[in-house]
């Protein structure tokens, strides 16, 4: 056989389904001229081999027992294609293989064709859109045998084991956008089975462009926008907050506002550059959105009792990824070149900033459990992600910034937003946000009483002694119902109560959070140092000078939290090591006290690098939940939480959020400090969560002590008590 008629591998084969009129033969096309770039693409059309208006099950059954599997083996398929002027069966035609074959039509993805098919795309339409484009393309001599043939696709996806909707790997809304077939195409990169088929398209997916503006931000560029002077900062500084409510101002009053940029985004906000930022935690803050809707580019990700899946929205088209989430993560997470121009590229080059775009938001502590062997589910996604494809960021030792988008000039898809974040921060030079007062301060109700706590603690107690675990971080959780809520007052008044080097504000649809956490979980540069900076150890502040210098001195001197903080530092080691170069593993900092606006708190950091080609994604993995959050040993203590904590999920709280950038390097924070909140049709539910480290030695009172003092930055900045 020659070699026009056999492909020397098995092809890869798409199939593109749906109802009739969905638009799936001109998305097939537009798909298949793609592919073509790159490789031999065969395009087949089951409506070819249906044998009349009602042969759909015939068409279906000769197409996966006769067609479908010659083509698979990588030879040529000879079929009888209808003749539907003449009723009748038409000449033999042979259809020929080639590397990537696309199969479309009514039935492709039916069950007997799946142990064939590489990729399943099912296209979604409306009934009536579908009605009127089946009927304009295929003119009157369709209308007679819609019902018909309508009848017949029920029958068929009634008979389906699962529905290929459900079962497909990509599932585009066509909705006649231009946009589809490269909405598609991008989604099906994701699928893991098309990663080395389609390895050309990922390479220049991965290729990343961004132009950069620098705005220098000292005294002679300063702006007042009109206010007092009591209400400027100092010269050069520039408030990331305020940039962001300007260049966001979606994110003030109900979560759903109008579809714009503020329903998906994120402010990482240093809100003390001031501070003693022995790690360089308090220089930068990065402002970002997913974009457009049409542009929007939005994973999520849960662990369900069947199965895990991460799911990724291109666009009109939707990705599911079947498989551990970090899996996925170290698919789309990469260290590629990023070719900067504009006049911001050199500075930002040499500022140590590695952000440049990728992907940012938050991964739930419930997202552990998958190397844990137990399934919890969270009302929120156990991961959510956006591309980050534009941003500001801002430094603000250097007082500078820069607005980054991926596309240069005036004319591009995002000039309004660029227009606008020029605007933001000229206005916003010099001025103090300021600190919206609440009509009425929230009632919060605990998960558990003071006797509850004391009760766990003790438990966990005995946990320890019966040899289970070292340390215990047990946590309860604060909630309150309200009927109207605004999520950005509730940050502006958090960052002004509670200054940290890891203020965040984000937003995705429904769900938002705002916290003031001052602990790093893991840093990865672009060069492949890793850091990992525990708290663990705290003490209340207090407005007596005297007073304080004591609460700090205690804690600098007890036992008690060294030992937990060392354990921690023991546990982050040995997450650490597991990608890193044992040589380069070492702590430069350990039992450092560091002091923030509400408390004291003993913090460590851990240093190591990656091992040549060792995965970033899997080293996030390894570290994850932070153990300041879990206690140690890990996994087996998990599984006494999670009978401590009543079987409940923690959700966001205690996991991480931040960024993983195109650069290859990451910077996350622990959502500790945090208020999660969480809005439906009748309004919004707050979650504060809250906890502490017990060990043998701990003396409950204490614990549930610490509980209250962790809780109070929160509570004062939102005017609230402690619930009795």
């Amino acid at each position: 056989m020659d070699a026009t008629n056999h492909v020397a591998s098995r092809p890869t084969i798409i199939a593109v389904d749906g109802r009739s009129g969905a638009g799936k033969s001109t998305l097939a096309l537009e798909l298949t001229t793609r592919l073509r770039r790159h490789r031999t693409v065969t395009l087949f059309h089951l409506e070819d081999l249906y044998p009349g208006w009602e042969g759909l099950a015939a068409g279906i059954s000769e197409y996966a027992a006769q067609v479908l599997p010659q083509l698979a083996a990588g030879r040529p398929a000879v079929w009888r294609p209808w003749d539907w002027a003449g009723d009748a069966p038409g000449a033999a035609t042979r259809t020929e293989p080639a590397e990537v074959i696309v199969v479309e039509g009514v039935g492709v993805a039916s069950a007997a064709a799946l142990p064939h098919l590489d990729a399943v795309v099912w296209v979604e339409e409306d009934d009536r859109v579908r009605h009127q484009r089946a009927i304009a393309r295929d003119g009157e001599t369709y209308r007679p045998h819609w019902d018909t043939w309508a009848g017949q696709e029920d029958a068929w996806l009634a008979a389906e084991p699962v529905h290929p909707a459900e079962a497909a790997d990509v599932v585009v809304h066509q909705t006649g956008d231009d946009r589809a077939a490269a909405d598609a195409l991008t989604a099906l990169l994701h699928v893991p089975r098309l990663r080395d088929a389609l390895g050309r398209e990922i390479a220049e997916q991965s290729a990343r462009r961004l132009h950069v503006e620098l705005f220098e931000l000292g005294p002679g560029q300063l702006h007042d926008g009109g206010l007092e002077p009591d209400l400027r900062a100092p010269a050069g500084a520039v408030a990331a907050a305020e940039v962001f409510g300007r260049l966001y101002p979606g994110v003030s009053g109900h979560v759903e506002a109008e579809d714009d940029a503020a329903e998906h985004c994120l402010l990482l906000e240093s809100t003390n550059p001031e501070a003693e930022d022995a790690s360089e935690r308090n220089r930068f803050s990065i402002l970002t959105d997913a974009g457009e809707p049409a542009r929007r580019r939005m994973a999520s990700h849960r662990l369900t009792e069947a199965g895990a899946r991460t799911e990724v929205e291109i666009g009109c088209a939707l990705a599911r990824v079947p498989g551990p989430f970090f899996g996925w993560l170290d698919h789309v997470w990469g260290t590629y070149e990023v070719e900067l121009s504009g006049s911001g590229a050199a500075s930002l080059g040499s500022s140590g900033c590695a952000f440049r775009g990728g992907w940012v938001g938050w991964l739930g502590y419930e997202l552990g459990r998958e190397s844990s062997g137990v399934t919890r589910t969270a009302r929120t996604p156990d991961a959510a992600l956006f591309r980050a494809e534009r941003a500001v960021i801002i430094d603000h030792a250097e007082h500078r910034a820069w607005v980054l988008s991926g596309v240069a000039g005036d004319a591009g898809p995002d000039a309004e937003w660029i227009a606008r974040a020029r605007e933001a921060l000229t206005v916003s030079a010099g001025v103090v946000p300021l600190t919206p007062t609440l009509d009425a301060p929230p009632e919060f109700t605990c998960r558990d009483t003071r006797d509850d706590y004391l009760e766990k603690v003790r438990a966990a107690q005995t946990s320890i002694t019966d040899g289970d675990s070292y340390e215990v971080c047990l946590t309860t959780a604060l909630t309150s119902r309200q009927r109207e809520w605004d999520p950005w007052l509730a940050y502006l008044r958090l960052r002004a109560r509670n200054p940290a080097p890891f203020a965040v504000f984000t937003r995705w649809g429904s769900t938002a959070v705002a916290g003031t956490s001052p602990e790093r979980f893991l840093r990865i540069g672009a060069d492949g140092w890793m850091r990992a900076e525990p708290i663990k150890g705290t003490r209340r502040r207090a407005v007596d000078p005297t007073e304080d210098a004591g609460l700090k001195q205690d804690l600098a001197m007890s036992a008690k939290d060294r030992a937990e903080n060392v354990m921690i530092v023991d546990l982050m080691r040995n997450d650490l090591g597991r990608s890193a170069d044992p040589r380069t593993l070492h702590v430069p900092r350990l039992c450092h006290i560091e002091s923030y606006a509400s408390v004291h708190q003993m913090v460590s950091t851990v240093d190591a690098r990656l091992r040549p080609g060792a995965s970033r994604a899997e080293a996030v993995a390894a570290a994850f939940p932070p153990g300041s959050m879990t206690g140690a040993p890990k996994i087996s203590t998990m599984h006494i939480l999670d009978r401590l904590e009543d079987e409940s999920a923690r959700g966001i709280y205690s996991g991480a959020i931040g960024y993983f950038a195109d650069t290859g390097a990451c910077d996350t924070s622990v959502v500790i400090r945090s208020l999660v909140m969480e809005y439906d049709a009748e309004g919004c539910t707050l979650t504060l969560g809250v906890g502490g480290a017990v060990t043998a030695d701990s003396v409950p009172e204490d614990e549930w002590d610490e509980v209250r003092t962790k809780a109070y930055g929160v509570l004062s900045a939102l005017g609230a008590d402690f619930p009795s």
